[in-house]
């Protein structure tokens, strides 16, 4: 699944230029039965399936280095946020736990797991795409990832406020045009129409942001 993922744009460029490192590791290769089995029926009944604790363990304790951050993704998890983004971009080594099915034993997040997330309210096949997700806010934030670092503080969710709307040529387009302090040159009348434009965004959309904002 993630392939292509790991190749291509940002994330292909970061691992090209040696900025990030990722390792995809199979589960499987920590199993000891002929069939290589990770999952087994849930106790109490129920559907689906769990992913057992054995392999888990295994793997944690062969990969993990001092101080590094394992993390389980889940729908259960602790919300991501871009402020948790930021913070995980300083951590040198992570371990991502992918769920799937119903989940992974209780006894592998209580004694392996330091961090569980959650990418939102909804639940996916499986835990690989959240990974994605979390890998793909992550190295955007680590330096000389990005050509410009600007677009860091730029971009929504920077100081609780979403983005301001961005113009590019032609400066009229089907009777629509780029609003005229864009075109003024006047860079102090730009960022202050830009802080407007964000505030008013984010009062209509993401009013939860500014009770929020410290």
């Amino acid at each position: 699944m993630l392939g292509g993922f790991l190749t291509e744009s940002i994330i292909g460029r970061a691992l090209e230029s040696k900025l990030a490192e990722i390792n995809v590791r199979n589960l499987r290769d920590w199993t000891t039965d002929k069939h290589k089995t990770t999952d087994d029926r849930p106790f109490g009944g129920g559907s689906g399936m769990v992913l057992k604790p054995e392999p888990i363990f295994a793997a944690m304790e062969e990969l993990a280095t001092p101080g590094c951050r394992r993390i389980y993704l889940t729908p259960d998890g602790t919300p991501l946020t871009q402020k948790l983004v930021v913070e995980l971009a300083q951590v040198p080594h992570m371990i991502l736990l992918s769920g799937h099915y119903e989940g992974v034993d209780q006894r592998v997040r209580d004694c392996v797991i330091d961090q569980e997330i959650s990418i939102g309210d909804y639940v996916l096949t499986n835990g690989t795409i959240a990974a994605a997700v979390l890998v793909d806010a992550i190295v955007r934030n680590i330096p000389g990832v990005l050509g410009d670092e600007n677009s860091l503080t730029d971009e929504s969710f920077n100081n609780n406020l979403l983005d301001f709307p961005q113009f590019t040529r032609p400066a009229e387009f089907r009777g629509m045009v780029v609003p005229d302090v864009l075109l003024s040159g006047n860079h102090a009348a730009i960022e202050r129409w830009r802080h407007e434009m964000r505030l008013a965004k984010t009062t209509k959309v993401r009013p939860d942001l500014l009770r929020n904002k410290s």
